[in-house]
């Protein structure tokens, strides 16, 4: 018998001083039977990151030619693309085709290895940022994972504060690589 999904809720508050976009989200989550709360509680960053009315997330991890999230304009042309993880890069690169802009969230044990490994390859996309997690920012993250959850994500000068009201966690995320750096 196959396993189903766990469904999160997060009502969200994101005020990003640096965009200036300043708005609340109901999101839901389903998180897959192998995906861990790190996992998902990036997804959900990521999202407060790029936060926009159009931003979506996508089916998941059982479905390979799906981004994590991604944000479409109205005619369904693939506005932004956001993988998190460490995604193979002929995927990525994939993904610099069908979208306009195309967004790698990489956190984990692994990270430096997969970046090693990827890094000449995805260098030549010019439409590819690729942010970096440290790794206990990504695991502190985890520990606010809840079924129901209710966080507010301050985002100012590049650094993420994210609180549920009783813990908070301060996110340094890095570019590896964008369009600007490449």
């Amino acid at each position: 018998m196959a396993l189903k999904a766990t469904i999160f809720k997060a009502d969200i508050q994101v005020a990003d001083l640096d965009r200036g976009h300043y708005a609340d989200y109901s999101l839901t989550l389903a998180r897959h039977p192998s995906e861990t709360d790190e996992r998902m509680m990036v997804r959900l960053l990521a999202f407060a990151l790029f936060a926009d009315p159009m931003l979506a997330f996508g089916k998941g991890l059982c479905v390979d030619d799906e981004p994590d999230l991604w944000q479409k304009d109205l005619t369904g042309a693939i506005e932004r693309w956001i993988d998190v993880g460490q995604p193979d890069e002929k995927w990525v690169r994939k993904a610099c085709g069908r979208a306009r802009e195309v967004v790698v969230l990489t956190y984990g044990r692994a990270l430096e290895v997969w970046w090693a490994g990827a890094r000449a390859k995805l260098e030549r996309q010019a439409s590819l940022t690729v942010i970096e997690l440290a790794r206990e920012q990504s695991a502190e993250l985890a520990r606010l994972s809840e079924r129901t959850m209710r966080l507010q994500f301050t985002i100012q000068e590049g650094q993420v504060w994210v609180t549920n009201g009783r813990d908070s966690v301060v996110i340094e995320p890095r570019t590896l690589l964008s369009p600007g750096l490449a």
